[in-house]
């Protein structure tokens, strides 16, 4: 009777255990509309960056997927920004995506050149001659003959116009940089922190080019990638090089 006891407990402990193993493979949680707190997303992709799997939301916002510490996690769905988290736990998750707008700027125009081609008369427009038409006369004033055409300083106007709005759009992406990729935020995902957080920091900022060049740019995922590099890299190698000091002449 005792053996049979025995072997009962053991079988059941047995099943706790692989239960639990099981259990620790897999995470779970729902995903919501940022705005509308309540509101849960359906058929949002969820993807785990580490392992390749993937899966979606169901109609209740909920979703489960293989996975375990250390994992990268990423959810998209059409019209809502993509959200990337790193896993420092197994618990069940709630995420919360916010929609993606697209505003298009007001545009003011200053100045509009029409093509000579264009045979345009207004209605309400008295009848005149044109005078001073190198000896053009009795030509109608919209024949071309005799006609000027002055265009003042337009292709310096718009090389300037054009480097402001790219100033502008540079001044706009660095400020998303320090934003997104700060000590608080590096802090929260990797293990570093005083000098190292610093130097990895200053190592890996993210340029202008790479954050426009992928639009939008999943800075988490950055942070991971560049974090691994950090890893691989000999320590005498993970800060940026000293300027070199210039000489000061007497």
């Amino acid at each position: 009777m005792k053996k049979l006891l025995f072997l009962a407990l053991m079988i059941l402990i047995s099943t706790i255990s692989i239960d639990a193993v099981f259990a620790q493979e897999v995470v779970n949680g729902n995903v919501y509309d940022y705005q509308k707190r309540t509101t849960p997303l359906e058929k949002v992709s969820v993807k785990n960056l580490t392992n390749k799997s993937s899966t979606f939301t169901n109609n209740f916002g909920a979703f489960q997927i293989p996975a375990k510490l250390g994992d990268l996690l990423e959810f998209s769905t059409f019209g809502y920004h993509t959200d990337t988290i790193y896993l420092i736990d197994l618990k069940p998750k709630r995420i919360y995506l916010p929609t993606r707008e697209n505003l298009i700027e007001t545009v003011n125009f200053e100045q509009t050149k029409l093509s000579p081609y264009l045979q345009l008369k207004d209605p309400d427009a008295k009848e005149f001659k044109q005078l001073m038409t190198d000896d053009a006369r009795g030509k109608k004033n919209d024949d071309r003959a005799g006609g000027l055409i002055f265009t003042l300083g337009y292709g310096k106007f718009r090389k300037e116009r054009l480097k402001l709005e790219a100033l502008a759009e540079k001044e706009k992406i660095e400020g998303e940089i320090d934003e997104k990729f700060n000590a608080e935020k590096i802090g929260k995902l990797l293990e570093l922190k005083g000098q190292e957080l610093t130097d990895f920091m200053e190592l890996y900022r993210p340029t202008v080019a790479e954050v426009k060049e992928q639009q939008p740019f999943n800075y988490d995922y950055y942070i991971i990638q560049s974090y691994h590099k950090w890893l691989k890299t000999p320590p005498s190698q993970r800060k940026l090089p000293a300027l070199p000091k210039i000489p000061i002449k007497p």
